[in-house]
């Protein structure tokens, strides 16, 4: 089952959303359920189980490329510094996130840039378990062959105590038992039991995960709200007095369509800007230019990548089933400043084989670049095993490394797209000796050998699906671009609730932290 989508606007809203992920999708629902007249607009298309790929080899169904007609739900974005993964669709990036909810430690409540303005930790602590209840959060019940490889690496650290499953939002009911909504009394969706395919980040086929376009999303629209797809946001403006008090006109336009299309407009007395880091920092840098002059110069700022690490494992045991299980099934914590997570896809999915090489780590291009050639020179079997590995996703595991250590990057305006420059703190890097260790472990217990992606090696950029901050909270707009309930310094009713809100580094998956503060800031607005 699908969401009722609109075609044709209205001529005037009380508030129009961009973007459909956690911050739009839960904004929707709690501004409608408070009276308001409420307008998605998502630039991605919308689907159903049955719709998903079956595979990662599907790349015309998998990525979102618009410029070749490529209208997936996977984005790859590449920066001088960062490679950035994220989702595109109606559900914006829970369709293609890894259900994963962990909460964050003390240390993210006070420190960044929001530190001292709230008791953050008591302040979000109620909408953290909204949130949790909402999408529908829950300890995996059963641990797999990469889950136990971890856990045996946290025993051969001496840290078992610390190994423990993920709590994730999948409805674990019997598998292929279509049963009425179990979540919300019958207002939402059929629902069917999770069969652990470990197909959770290419579109779960099997409607056991809780996408928003299951919980959040869904509930809007049967309360009202208007959802409209494949059209993107390209600007807003204040409607008359220069701070937005008499409203907003937005204009946007088809973002799927095969030649430009027209594009239309919306009044709203009120705009919530939820496009994702990218989406959203792109938007206000434009709008701060041509429209809305009045923004904090902080706009792009402060960008964090929760410094993470992936490092893909080829295993030879081929008695194990690695692919078998949910997204991330389990976390271990192997210091104070880090977690690290096994990952997994489908079987099938081995796209990312094709971008491997041998883990190598160097001070600089020349540097890696030859000892790249002098492993293929030394062991060509071991390296070429990867690309002819018959169903890869079987016999590999993707360790995640996160880190609560701060570095920042500013985002800018460029010719056609963004570019990144060093803010603060070092420059985010590949290679880290810790990650490296961890994965050197567990390559020995899986018989396995550690690859990581070719951009990583050659340019030493790493790769994030956890881009952050941009349009972080600060006192005034000399130190944040939004206030301590997310409101934009200088214009009335605009706020920002997704990850470029985010002002410190929770070393962890963000959704739930995204989802609890973007809560917050709808509960700060009063009913209509």
């Amino acid at each position: 089952m699908k969401i009722p989508l609109i075609k044709k606007t209205d001529a005037e809203y009380d508030y129009v959303i961009t973007g459909s992920g956690f911050g739009g999708s839960i904004s929707a629902l709690r501004l409608t359920e408070k009276g308001y007249k409420v307008l998605v607009i998502e630039k991605g298309r919308q689907y159903c189980a049955e719709e998903f790929p079956k595979s990662n080899w599907r790349v015309r169904k998998w990525l979102w490329i618009p410029s070749i007609r490529f209208f997936g739900f996977f984005k790859m974005t590449f920066f001088r510094h960062i490679g950035v993964l994220s989702g595109v669709g109606v559900g914006g990036g829970s369709l293609v996130y890894a259900n994963t909810l962990p909460r964050p430690s003390a240390e993210f409540f006070k420190s960044g840039n929001w530190a001292g303005l709230a008791d953050w930790a008591s302040e979000l602590e109620p909408f953290y378990s909204t949130a949790e209840k909402m999408l529908g959060a829950v300890q995996n019940p059963k641990l797999f062959d990469s889950d136990l490889a971890l856990k045996e690496t946290a025993c051969r650290l001496g840290k078992e105590k610390l190994f423990e499953p993920t709590r994730v939002a999948v409805y674990f009911g019997e598998p292929e038992k279509v049963v009425p909504d179990p979540f919300f009394g019958g207002a939402g969706p059929e629902r069917e039991g999770c069969s652990f395919c470990g197909g959770c980040m290419t579109g779960c086929r099997h409607n056991a995960k809780n996408t928003l376009d299951k919980n959040y999303l869904w509930l809007a629209a049967r309360k009202g709200a208007h959802v409209l797809s494949e059209h993107q946001v390209k600007s807003f403006k204040p409607a008359g007095a220069a701070d937005g008090s008499d409203g907003y006109i937005t204009r946007f336009r088809r973002k799927t369509s095969f030649i430009f299309s027209r594009t239309r407009t919306v009044k709203s007395k009120g705009v919530i800007i939820a496009g994702g880091v990218l989406g959203t920092v792109r938007l206000l840098l434009d709008m701060k230019k041509h429209n809305l002059p009045g923004l904090s110069a902080n706009v792009g700022n402060h960008i964090r990548t929760n410094n993470e690490s992936l490092v893909l494992i080829d295993s030879r045991d081929y008695s194990k089933d690695f692919s078998k299980g949910v997204a991330i099934g389990s976390i271990f914590p192997p210091d104070q400043n880090s977690h690290i997570e096994p990952v997994r896809y489908a079987s099938g999915s081995g796209f990312w084989k094709l971008l491997g090489v041998p883990l190598t780590h160097g001070r600089n291009l020349f540097a890696r670049t030859g000892k790249l050639i002098w492993h293929l020179i030394r062991h060509p079997f071991s390296w070429l095993h990867i690309y002819f590995t018959k169903d890869h996703a079987k016999q590999s595991v993707i360790l995640l490394y996160m880190q609560h250590l701060n570095s920042t990057l500013k985002l800018k305006r460029g010719v056609f797209t963004l570019k990144s420059r060093l803010s603060a703190g070092a420059a985010p890097t590949a290679f880290m000796p810790e990650s490296k260790k961890l994965a050197e472990e567990v390559s020995g217990i899986i018989r396995g050998k550690p690859f990581v992606l070719v951009t990583e090696a050659i340019t030493g950029m790493p790769t994030t699906a956890h881009i952050l901050g941009g349009c972080v909270i600060g006192k005034t707009r000399e130190e944040g671009v939004i206030d301590i309930n997310q409101r934009v310094f200088g214009y009335t009713n605009m706020y920002v609730c997704d990850g470029s809100a985010i002002s410190s580094n929770p070393g962890v998956n963000p959704a739930l932290t995204i989802s609890a503060m973007t809560e917050r800031a709808m509960a700060s607005i009063p009913a209509k």
